[in-house]
């Protein structure tokens, strides 16, 4: 069953559902972020190897109730499509793989694989609304000091400082903020919203000037 939801994934018509591997974990990831993953567990383990040799996405979601090892989680309803850029098996069983994120779902129906893997049945989110905002100006000037310190090894891609969702997106992922706030950030549909508030919480850590 499994193969054969991977193997039809393909590149999915936006406007319709379909199934999609889902990955719970206690932590968020962005459309343009990078995140490492340790997989280890049997179900995780077969779900990558496939998505590696088929170049196929699967989807990342905050834990909503449940942990990351053991019985299936209960994911949140918005997630990232990820897709694994790169990997490594160092260590015997345990597999590194470094995924980035691109388009948001929702997550409409869920069943759970006999091996424990949770199959969504999953539509695609538009993007964020055009916006404009006096938030911006500030929020991209932050983050263009702060890429030049840290380096452009925390995104995929070339820095979009001229994106108002991409400088949000970048700015929420480095805030000292909980994954739970992290998540309502993911689900904002307006990235003029999401802009005031990274600004009022950089306002409030006095990283601007």
């Amino acid at each position: 069953m499994l193969r054969k939801i991977l193997g039809a994934i393909g590149a999915p018509d936006r406007a319709a559902s379909y199934e999609l591997p889902l990955f719970p974990l206690g932590s968020v990831l962005f459309p343009g972020g990078l995140m490492p993953l340790r997989i280890f567990e049997r179900r995780y383990m077969d779900m990558a190897k496939l998505c590696i040799k088929n170049q196929s996405p699967f989807g990342i979601c905050l834990i909503r109730e449940g942990a990351e090892v053991g019985a299936p989680a209960v994911p949140e309803p918005v997630g990232t499509i990820a897709r694994i850029q790169d990997w490594d098996m160092e260590q015997l069983g345990v597999l590194q793989v470094k995924v980035t994120g691109s388009t948001r779902f929702r997550v409409l129906d869920t069943t759970v694989h006999e091996s424990g893997l949770i199959v969504g049945k999953v539509e695609e989110l538009e993007g964020d609304a055009p916006t404009q905002g006096e938030e911006f100006a500030e929020c991209r000037d932050f983050l263009e000091k702060l890429l030049a310190k840290i380096g452009h090894a925390h995104f995929h891609g070339e820095a979009m400082l001229d994106d108002p969702s991409w400088v949000s997106f970048r700015i929420t992922e480095i805030l000292p903020i909980s994954q739970r706030i992290k998540q309502k950030m993911l689900e904002l549909t307006d990235a003029r919203m999401r802009l005031e508030i990274v600004h009022r919480v950089l306002k409030e850590q006095r990283l601007l000037v």
